[in-house]
């Protein structure tokens, strides 16, 4: 990352306790991919209008992700299907901060995302009797569920300096199946735009729109799985794969 982290030297930073503001828990999400050239030419135009979340010196951060889904790989199913009142399940490690959370990404009719999450000690292949009543708190009823996927990946995070809105750029990323199973997109980013209410105009938005690049339905969770289960439909997500898959030469 040492391109992207050389052009970042020249945003102004922000805390991880000022970023609190703009937790954005409760938001719409929008979503774009593209490759990692592309991102060299948008990180220049965004230092006037963003700032970038620094932590412990570094303004990128790395992550690791574990998704659960039951054995039919129900939420993955819904995905698939478009269906609008979704869940997601994973617990996630902030590495350099040494934090790990259960986290719940409930998807509504109305296209907000709603997250929950309680701090946990590790990442772990298994949900603990108090784990299992988080979920069943937030998320109801669910089959029993079981590890399905990791995901590592940096994140650089931007944070608008006036609107309510935040930023995140996700770079390199590795999908590993439980068995050792492995998939790499080094040359995919997939940026997410999170507002409290839904701005095309905003900087990057206007941005995105003037280099071609079009908003779009993905999910991590969803194409690692695709990435690395051959037995699954992906009807829904064949065309996607294709262009990932020319984006991440």
């Amino acid at each position: 990352m040492e391109r992207e982290l050389k052009i970042l030297q020249g945003f102004d930073s922000i805390s991880l306790e000022e970023m609190d503001e703009v937790a954005l828990l409760d938001r719409h999400d929008t979503k774009y991919i593209f490759n990692r050239d592309e991102l060299l030419m948008l990180l220049p135009r965004l230092k006037s209008d963003y700032k970038v979340l620094e932590v412990l010196g570094k303004r990128a951060s790395a992550y690791t992700s574990l998704y659960f889904d039951s054995d039919k790989l129900d939420f993955y199913s819904l995905h698939q299907r478009g269906k609008k009142n979704r869940v997601k399940i994973r617990m996630r490690q902030y590495v350099d901060s040494a934090l790990t959370f259960l986290e719940i990404k409930l998807k509504n009719n109305k296209g907000r995302t709603v997250k929950s999450r309680i701090e946990i000690k590790d990442v772990e292949e298994f949900l603990s009797h108090d784990n299992l009543l988080f979920v069943q708190d937030n998320a109801g009823p669910q089959e029993e569920l079981q590890p399905q996927v990791y995901n590592e990946f940096n994140r650089i995070t931007l944070v608008h300096k006036k609107a309510k809105e935040r930023l995140t750029l996700d770079i390199g990323l590795i999908f590993r199946a439980p068995n050792g199973a492995e998939k790499q997109l080094t040359e995919l980013v997939i940026a997410e735009l999170k507002q409290d209410e839904v701005n095309r105009y905003s900087t990057f938005a206007k941005l995105a729109k003037k280099r071609m690049i079009r908003p779009e339905r993905i999910s991590k969770y969803c194409l690692g799985i695709a990435l690395l289960k051959s037995d699954v439909k992906k009807n829904h997500i064949k065309e996607k794969l294709l262009r990932i898959a020319k984006i991440s030469k």
